[in-house]
């Protein structure tokens, strides 16, 4: 195509074709397109108007004409991606926020703060750190409108009808609602460029089956396992299902399911949503299952893809990729798919996000059934701001909660202005929790009246040795190596210093050797006490908080084979880590102060969980709140910092390395070769560790540790650093003056 006749018409996007043409992607269709799809992406929660206005008005900067000359003659006909904002590409998202303040006064920063981030995430209004980047800066070069505007962008565009409906959740809900419209422009954004640059891709989305076509699997798979049901266990598991799919037919809102490990909350909570979901007048579309730790999500994804085959998306760090395929991994982009297996970490963090992939899925929450199995492990030191969180969803994002544990936390916190913050309409799906845990008791505690002296580890591992099928587990990475290294040869040792594909062969062994009654000891961080399905006669667990132990004790009898099950309580040689491990471990001992327990209902929780929050330090909320208050005048709102200090995990104070186990090492070598690409970063996530960035700098300094591409990606130098126990720390001693120098 001639260039000079091309120049004169706008483009989005161009591609190549396979016979050496080039294609174009009109800018005011994909205008019109991504507005039209945004407003279908956003009727689920009612913004259908504003999401429309920022589809129109997203990319008006692609009307400059640096921009049109730029993805011609710069990059545009040999580079797919020159549409993306980056660094010394022409900028193309400020117009359109420069042209929503015009157009809307003092609500323009709503639409202002999607379209400046739509490709570099959510800004800060103002922010001492932002610098260039902070709206209220970017919004002063009244040039760059002036530049797309010369190029007559059509008039319906420019002058469309302007948004109408209200804030959700008022002024205290801004930041969410934010965050919601950004996600469905964005989704709409990526999906029409998808459709242009690779339709083959588009027409793999949107084949899964529904939830309603779902439901007939799981009565079918549910009825069989009830006709090869026996004993009494059983029948509690029964009731807990029909006391379940009874509740499904109650109102949207947020529901707790308590019922003791072993109950059979996993299937049952399935019921629960699917019963809830079949219901027509609340239209829910999918279910969410949030899971806290990686080491049971895998089995928990398996359970439900027994039922549900290809309809399971896992979207996880250490997703298997024998579990996946070209449909499964475009879900995981938006979560347009029926169930969805994912981690506490990736959901909660989305929520709070400003970068557009993290973002991008969050309209899709809207009007589903999201269950937060293990929901006592909420972050303490976040509950606040998220427990408001699921409670704006609740009540005006039609999103159904499952709280799913069988130590139900207190669901009341006290913001920092002093007023309490609970969520409302919180219904206990169980009628009587407290004679269900009896019926299910299944293992007596042992617990110590002295909480205060500890006890040797080779007073422990004498008891344990006695045992010949028995699980410790204790408090951190070096109790378990410690213990371990006390006990006789063929003593499993299961920890975090293993990468995800070794702890899940482990546990796999762990499970088919306790199927065939074999002797077997294991010494355990607490990775195994919330969810993994196994079952020893005995277990030992180092003093910890309440909930952890009666965690510890769903490892116990868990299938009550046993008339009684032994979980024995010690004080270890050493308290908890500082930080939340201790303090749960202090709120224990003031339970226990008031007498010994020889089994744990569940109304002593309420007791324990009100004692242990009560300790929490409350500046991480408080940070995060400051960063979310909405100054009224001008809607100003940091965005981004509050994105980057929400983190239930502390990657400043942690650092990934590779190991060299299984098939990691030609993965390696192709990181070393190719770099990082993200298919192939996927693969090897399952073979990382995260250890201290103390640690990490201690091993690079000797060598153990080594850069594998451009200082950006570690890996431990040689196999020799990896063992049976996972990767080899160096021991906690001063290293030679020329070691430390970088």
């Amino acid at each position: 195509m001639d260039k000079e006749i091309a120049a004169r018409r706008p483009i989005a996007h161009v591609k190549a074709t396979l016979d050496g043409r080039w294609l174009e992607h009109a800018l005011d269709e994909h205008l019109r397109d991504v507005g039209g799809l945004a407003a279908r992406l956003a009727q689920a929660y009612g913004a259908s108007d504003w999401a429309r206005v920022a589809g129109y008005w997203h990319d008006l900067g692609k009307y400059r004409s640096k921009f049109q000359t730029y993805i011609r003659d710069a990059s545009g006909y040999e580079r797919e991606d020159a549409h993306i904002e980056q660094l010394g590409r022409v900028d193309h998202s400020t117009a359109g926020a420069i042209h929503a303040m015009k157009k809307l006064g003092v609500r323009g920063p709503i639409i202002a703060y999607m379209i400046a981030g739509h490709h570099a995430g959510l800004p800060d209004w103002n922010s001492a750190d932002g610098g260039g980047s902070a709206l209220s800066v970017r919004l002063e070069q009244p040039e760059l409108l002036e530049e797309a505007l010369a190029a007559a962008p059509p008039a319906e565009l420019l002058n469309c009808d302007l948004p109408s409906s209200g804030i959700l959740g008022g002024i205290d809900g801004f930041a969410l609602w934010v965050r919601m419209i950004f996600s469905s422009l964005v989704d709409a954004d990526y999906l029409d460029t998808e459709a242009f640059m690779d339709d083959g891709r588009g027409a793999l989305r949107n084949t899964f089956p529904s939830l309603e076509e779902l439901t007939p699997l799981f009565d079918a798979f549910m009825a069989a396992k009830q006709l090869a049901a026996k004993g009494a266990i059983d029948a509690v598991r029964a009731n807990v299902l029909a006391q379940c799919r009874a509740a499904g037919q109650q109102a949207p809102g947020i529901f707790t399911l308590t019922v003791p490990t072993g109950g059979g909350k996993t299937l049952s909570s399935m019921a629960f949503a699917l019963e809830h979901a079949t219901v027509k007048a609340y239209k829910k579309r999918r279910v969410i299952y949030v899971i806290p730790f990686t080491s049971i999500i895998e089995q928990t994804a398996d359970v439900f893809r027994e039922v549900f085959g290809e309809a399971v998306i896992e979207h996880h760090s250490n997703t298997d990729e024998a579990n996946e395929n070209h449909k499964s991994r475009l879900a995981c982009e938006n979560w347009d798919a029926p169930i969805i297996v994912t981690t506490s970490v990736q959901f909660f963090e989305s929520l709070f996000a400003a970068r557009p992939s993290r973002c991008r899925k969050l309209h899709n929450i809207a009007n589903s059934i999201v269950v937060l199995d293990e929901a006592q492990l909420i972050p303490a030191e976040l509950r606040i701001p998220i427990l408001e969180t699921i409670d704006l969803l609740a009540t005006f994002y039609g999103v159904t909660f499952v709280l799913s544990t069988a130590t139900q936390p207190v669901l009341t916190a006290q913001k920092a202005s002093g007023k309490d913050t609970a969520m409302g309409n919180v219904r206990e799906i169980i009628s009587e929790p407290a004679a269900l845990f009896t019926q299910l008791e299944r293992v007596r505690y042992d617990i110590p009246a002295d909480t205060e002296t500890p006890t040797a580890w080779q007073t422990i591992a004498d008891e344990l040795v006695s045992h010949p099928r028995v699980l410790c587990i204790v408090n951190s990475r070096k109790d378990c190596l410690d213990l371990h290294a006390l006990m006789p040869s063929g003593t499993i040792c299961l920890s975090a210093l293993m990468c995800g594909q070794h702890r899940s062969e482990v546990i796999a062994d762990i499970k088919a050797r306790l199927k065939a009654n074999e002797p077997l000891r294991v010494i355990s961080t607490q990775l195994v006490e919330a969810g993994v399905d196994i079952d020893f006669p005995v277990v030992y667990r180092a003093l910890a908080g309440l909930d952890s132990i009666a965690q510890a004790g769903g490892r116990c009898n868990r299938e009550g084979k046993l008339s009684s099950g032994l979980v024995k309580v010690f004080v270890p040689p050493k308290p908890a880590p500082v930080g939340m491990l201790r303090k749960a471990a202090q709120a224990t001992k003031s339970v226990l102060a008031s007498g010994i327990l020889a089994t744990l209902p569940p109304e002593i929780f309420k007791q324990y969980f009100q004692i242990y929050f009560a300790d929490i330090n409350s500046q991480k909320t408080e940070e995060i709140q400051a960063l979310l208050a909405v100054d009224k005048k001008t809607l100003g709102c940091a965005f981004r910092s509050a994105a980057e200090a929400f983190r239930l995990i502390d990657d400043d104070a942690q650092r990934a390395v590779y190991v060299r186990y299984g098939q990691s090492e030609k993965w390696l070598n192709l990181l070393a070769s190719k770099g990082p690409e993200r298919w192939l970063l996927r693969k090897l996530q399952r073979y990382s560790v995260s250890i201290s960035v103390r640690d990490f700098g201690r091993m690079l300094a000797i060598g153990d540790v080594v850069p594998i591409f451009r200082g950006s990606f570690f890996s431990i130098s040689s196999a020799a650093i990896y063992g049976e126990y996972g990767l080899i720390v160096p021991a906690d001693k001063p290293l030679p003056p020329d070691k430390l120098v970088a």
